[in-house]
Formats: C-alpha cells, sequence, structure tokens
C-alpha cells in the first residue's frame, strides 16, 4: 500500500530530479536573476528535498555552470540559429540576427543568459566567464565566418563590429525593455555591410 509519505518522497527525489532541478534552474534563473534565486526556491520549483538537490549538485555554483551548458546546448539563442539558416543569403542571415525580440505585450526582455550569469556574478564565478567567453567567441566567429560567405573585404573586421552592434542591442533591449534597440541596430548594420561590400546586397 502506498502511503502519503512514500509518495511524497517518490515526487521530490526519484529519477527525474535532476531534470526538474534543471528545468527549475532554467526557468527562476532567466526570469530572476541567478543571484535573487535561492536554493530553497529552486527546491521548491523542482520538488525535490535539499538532500536529493545537493546529491545532484553539491553547490548552486554547479547546477548555474550546467544550467549554461543545458542552454547552450538544447536552447540556443534564436539569433545564433539565423546564422545556420539555408533559406537565406549571408546578408540576409547578418540582419536576421537584429530581428526583435517578440514574445507578447506581457513579455519582458530578459537579454542573453550568458551575459547575465557574468553580470550576476559580478567576477566570482570564473567558471561562468569562461562558459560565457567561450560561447561569445563562438558567435563572434560564426558572424566573421558568415561576413566571409557575403564577400566582405575584410571578415574579422565586419564580423566582430556587426557582434559589437548585436550584443549593444540585446543589452539595451533588456535594460529598457524595448525591443526596438534591435531595429536600430539593424539599420547601423546595413550601413556596415553597404560599407563592407561596396554595393547594397540583396536582402
Amino acid at each position: 500500500m502506498e502511503t502519503e509519505a512514500t509518495t511524497t518522497g517518490a515526487a521530490r527525489g526519484g529519477r527525474g530530479a535532476r531534470e526538474r532541478i534543471l528545468r527549475a534552474a532554467g526557468e527562476l534563473f532567466y526570469a530572476r536573476g541567478i543571484h535573487a534565486t535561492g536554493v530553497a526556491a529552486l527546491m521548491e520549483a523542482a520538488h525535490v528535498s535539499p538532500r536529493t538537490f545537493y546529491v545532484h549538485f553539491p553547490t548552486k555554483n554547479a547546477l548555474v555552470e550546467e544550467y549554461l551548458r543545458r542552454f547552450e546546448k538544447e536552447t540556443p539563442v534564436l539569433a545564433e540559429t539565423e546564422l545556420e539558416r539555408t533559406d537565406l543569403t549571408p546578408v540576409q542571415r547578418l540582419l536576421a540576427i537584429f530581428a526583435p525580440i517578440d514574445g507578447g505585450p506581457a513579455a519582458v526582455i530578459r537579454g542573453c543568459p550568458f551575459h547575465n550569469a557574468v553580470v550576476d556574478s559580478a567576477g566570482e564565478l570564473p567558471e561562468i566567464a569562461h562558459l560565457a567567453q567561450r560561447h561569445k567567441k563562438a558567435f563572434r566567429d560564426r558572424l566573421v565566418a558568415t561576413a566571409a560567405e557575403a564577400g566582405a573585404a575584410d571578415p574579422e573586421a565586419l564580423g566582430r563590429q556587426l557582434a559589437v552592434l548585436y550584443e549593444g542591442a540585446n543589452a539595451l533591449a533588456a535594460s529598457c525593455d524595448d525591443p526596438e534597440a534591435f531595429t536600430d541596430a539593424r539599420r547601423a548594420a546595413e550601413t556596415l555591410l553597404d560599407l563592407a561590400l561596396n554595393a547594397t546586397a540583396p536582402r
């Protein structure tokens, strides 16, 4: 016979506990911020006991690292997926990264989870900074490669400039909760592309 105690134990532990913790981290860290989200809130959202939580993640920092790795692997930033599209020209792909975030009228723009994690950790979590730096460098390198595909005379310079535009728009949109930052950034990107290609590419 299954008692209330065994039912509660199954809900708070079990084989799915690690996944529930990661899912809770994905939701709470991104919505509230890493620093503002305590372990107690994570355990409550994941329906796990302290013992179960620490069996899977000995520290909160370990969970933050896994959260970012999971995000990078399974939930790529939309702008980054635009660079992989095969139905767009290289120039169109470079401009597509500046599409405004559309989460509905009630949505709050949170920006890049890697950027947020670095700011939240305030330099105290070097592994988090390393993960973010690696991610940002990979994105910048992809921009450089796409700029080369587009025929830019100096794809390295163009890719780096577009990365600065994108990251700035992302941060400003999140700070002001205003997607228009992406519209402004796209106009600037169009100017950069026209100069880099010495002609207005078809868009």
